[in-house]
């Protein structure tokens, strides 16, 4: 498939590597699993550099509607499940596994235009989602590193995603703009999980991690908030500039060159069954993909 944008698309793949191999370093190897601090400095990090790119004049953040920003709430809150619930899962599960489960996410959408909004979709895209659930609902029976609150989490996450694909659907049309909605996202995010910190236990729990005064943890929550925000930069940018379909072609590129790449990372342990459900979904992703960009 020919790729436009070469250089934005590129741009994005390398922060969405970079974002997910740096949380992954902070969940997994530094084992740091307070996910209100964690996902609450990320989202901090993110909305007050976008704020200071707002007021440099460097992007552009219309909130003038308080209609369209309460309408917006419910996504808002949404977003805050999907990422705190992906912080658990990511702690748990291997980055290609996480992956896997996080596209199946697609199951939602696709399942609310046929049968909520009774609109035709072509068998090509029925199959896609087959073959994503196929993948996730078989990893856990195969998987070698079976974690039973990974896959929870996971879970969790998936719905959460697919719920947020829904209500973005249902949302347009809407004069706020891409950024202008993660604005609102970075706002309530850390608004929730900043409240939430100190009942999940997280707070004080926090004041024991081990690596709390080492340079490597600091040094990585400070790439992770950067990152994340260079990422959703770029994310923008590259929808702005491509088709829907040019856009899913560059992000399942990004995945698969996480997913491939991980295992060189982080320690991965699977057999011909788990590999073989991870190649039935980077298929149904592929198909997808190729759906999107044909328009069938």
């Amino acid at each position: 498939m020919y790729l436009k944008r070469p250089a934005a698309g590129l741009a994005f793949c390398l922060f969405y590597l970079a974002s997910c191999f740096t949380n992954k370093y902070v969940l997994s190897v530094l084992n740091f699993t307070y996910p209100t601090l964690f996902q609450g400095w990320q989202t901090l990090v993110g909305g007050l550099l976008l704020h200071i790119s707002w007021k440099l004049g460097w992007v552009e953040i219309n909130l003038c509607s308080r209609s369209e920003i309460l309408s917006r709430l419910p996504a808002s809150v949404l977003f805050v499940g999907v990422i705190y619930a992906g912080s658990r899962a990511l702690s748990r599960l291997p980055v290609p596994v996480f992956l896997a489960l996080h596209s199946a996410a697609e199951a939602l959408p696709w399942g609310f235009q046929k049968f909520v909004q009774k609109e035709q979709t072509s068998h090509l895209k029925a199959c896609s989602v087959l073959f994503l659930l196929a993948a996730a609902a078989c990893l856990p029976a195969c998987d070698t590193q079976f974690d039973p609150n990974g896959y929870l989490w996971a879970l969790i996450h998936l719905l959460c995603v697919g719920a947020y694909k829904v209500c973005h659907r249902l949302w347009k049309p809407s004069s706020l703009s891409d950024l202008d909605q993660q604005y609102l996202n970075y706002a309530c995010s850390v608004v929730l999980l900043a409240s939430a910190s100190h009942p999940a236990g997280d707070l004080l729990s926090a004041l024991d991690f081990p690596f709390l005064y080492f340079y490597r943890f600091h040094g990585s929550c400070c790439a992770s908030g950067l990152l994340g925000f260079l990422l959703v930069l770029h994310t923008v940018k590259l929808k702005s500039s491509t088709t829907s379909g040019q856009y899913a072609a560059w992000s399942f590129l990004a995945k698969v060159l996480t997913a491939g790449l991980s295992p060189f990372f982080f320690a991965m342990s699977a057999n011909v069954l788990t590999i073989a459900c991870l190649v039935v979904g980077g298929a149904g992703e592929a198909l997808l993909v190729y759906t999107e960009r044909t328009g069938t």
